[in-house]
């Protein structure tokens, strides 16, 4: 077959090619024709929406100086103190915060003023203005300056910390610029992208790069499914808007990956449809109330899987249920897999809280699980998220045996174990008192000290009931054991591969 193929106007010769070949390449081709191609300037996009980007500063009050002699570097605290190759500006909760200013040779004053700076963005013309939750918490004074150059102190609307999101409100007196959201839905790894922010306080810089990445996990709590960019953003950055092509926001910029503190091309933005739902509700209340199950989860990994016979490691393991609450209420079980809540899928474990965080306190849901290996559906009614929340463990038995191809040896919990190890009154099972330090247990973390509640699916009250039930499990032909363990009052599923599988 022969195909003429044309890139960049010009044109290849014909070549024969193999049907399916040239079938391939024509398709491609048709696909390089109707790619989106990359603008040829942003700066028109940029003055349209530029002048609804504002700069934020606010005063923390008096921070102590903390040089112990002149010359010294000074420690701050609690910023700058992380190891050298980790998140840095993460561990300075993100990068809107700025360091103090210090002269070498001699001690600060010891009322210097702490300040941070930010950025942020303007959503209607009465003056509500978007920014990071970092940037403004705890702050004694906020104040905006706009693409103009006006000031106006800015009252906070409401903040949460778990989408390190604020609203914030200026008066001033006149209509605005605006901004409006777009659908980060639609946004795809490769796109292009456009940020405008206030890096270390310098104000209105503008950066482009692409999506890199979506759905990024920066764990800590967050209940955010970061977009990845490479458009240059800084320490200041924090809070300021992402565009998109048509000068839609479709990401808050919210924090950077570096060893050194700088730029390296990869920032992170909360996606603009979690925004929209987050500012809504500020506005609206001031504050966000959100769903609660009242489980601890981990993830279902190909070891735990295989352990349980399931097909694909996919789903949220239940390692331990509140004293009270929602699970509990419904019949949900330590060692559960939640497959589906609410009709909605759950992949992967992190899917869960991000699900059940956004449903309404009271609402009836259903919820798919398997139970030892059988699919079953419960229904549970969503409670309300507590501020704080704790999770119980169980009620106790003296022996000392190994757990067949594990590395493991365990004992009944007697007083003396108890003393030795710190064991609550309440701790019940098998006392792990020895693991083997090449074997397959220690490579999952396990030491002597913890605790087994269950083995697999049998609850453990000693140490004869967990090698009667290891056993069993090898007989069975698994070639990996699923142990609930119990470290300090905290429960963690683990999968351990027998060492002669």
């Amino acid at each position: 077959m022969t195909a003429t193929l044309t890139f960049d106007k010009r044109v290849l010769h014909r070549v024969v090619l193999p049907g399916a070949l040239a079938a391939a390449m024509a398709t491609a081709a048709s696909g390089i024709a109707h790619a989106r191609p990359a603008p040829e300037s942003f700066a028109d996009i940029a003055a349209r929406v530029g002048p609804a980007v504002v700069n934020i500063a606010t005063d923390r009050g008096a921070a102590p100086a903390m040089l112990e002699k002149p010359g010294d570097m000074p420690k701050f605290s609690p910023f700058f103190n992380a190891p050298e190759g980790q998140f840095r500006e993460f561990m300075e909760r993100f990068f809107g915060r700025s360091m103090p200013d210090f002269r070498f040779g001699g001690p600060m004053r010891p009322d210097h003023r702490m300040s941070a700076v930010g950025s942020g963005f303007i959503v209607d013309e009465d003056g509500h203005v978007v920014t990071n939750n970092h940037v403004v918490a705890g702050a004694r004074s906020i104040r905006v300056r706009l693409h103009d150059g006006d000031t106006f102190d800015a009252k906070l609307v409401g903040g949460d910390a778990k989408t390190d999101l604020a609203l914030l409100k200026i008066d001033a007196g006149r209509p605005l610029p605006f901004v409006e959201f777009g659908d980060s839905d639609r946004i795809r790894a490769g796109d292009w992208v456009m940020t405008i922010g206030n890096p270390f306080g310098l104000g209105g810089s503008v950066t482009a790069g692409i999506v890199s990445a979506r759905g990024r996990d920066l764990r800590g709590g967050s209940l955010v499914d970061f977009l990845q960019i490479d458009a240059p953003i800084n320490q200041g950055n924090s809070g300021g808007p992402a565009f998109d092509a048509t000068g839609k926001v479709i990401g808050v910029n919210a924090s950077i990956y570096s060893p050194t503190g700088g730029n390296v091309g990869i920032g992170f933005a909360i996606p603009s449809n979690d925004a929209k739902r987050v500012i809504a509700g500020l506005k609206a209340d001031g504050k966000i109330e959100r769903g609660w199950l009242g489980v601890q989860i981990q993830p279902v990994t190909p070891d735990i899987a295989e352990s349980l016979g399931m097909k694909d490691a996919t789903g949220a393991l239940v390692a331990s249920l509140a004293e009270t609450g929602p699970a509990r209420d419904a019949g949900l079980e330590q060692g559960d897999i939640i497959t589906k809540w609410d009709g909605a899928a759950v992949e992967k474990f992190r899917d869960l809280p991000r699900l059940v965080a956004g449903t309404e306190a009271g609402k009836v849901v259903e919820l798919a699980i398997l139970r030892e290996g059988k699919a079953m559906t419960l229904s549970v009614t969503t409670g309300l998220m507590p501020t704080a929340q704790k999770v119980a463990s169980a009620p106790a038995k003296p022996a000392r045996e190994g757990l067949a191809g594990t590395g493991i040896t365990v004992a009944d919990i007697d007083p003396a174990a108890r003393s030795r190890f710190g064991l609550d009154e309440a701790a019940s099972g098998a006392l792990i008192r020895h693991v083997e330090s090449d074997s397959p247990a220690w490579s999952r973390g396990i030491r002597a000290g913890d605790v087994i509640e269950r083995v697999t699916y049998t609850p453990v009250k000693s140490a004869a009931d967990a090698v009667e039930a290891v056993e069993q499990v090898r007989k069975d032909g698994r070639k990996a054991v699923l142990l609930t363990i119990d470290r300090k009052g905290e429960d963690r599923i683990v999968a351990v591969r027998f060492a002669d599988a």
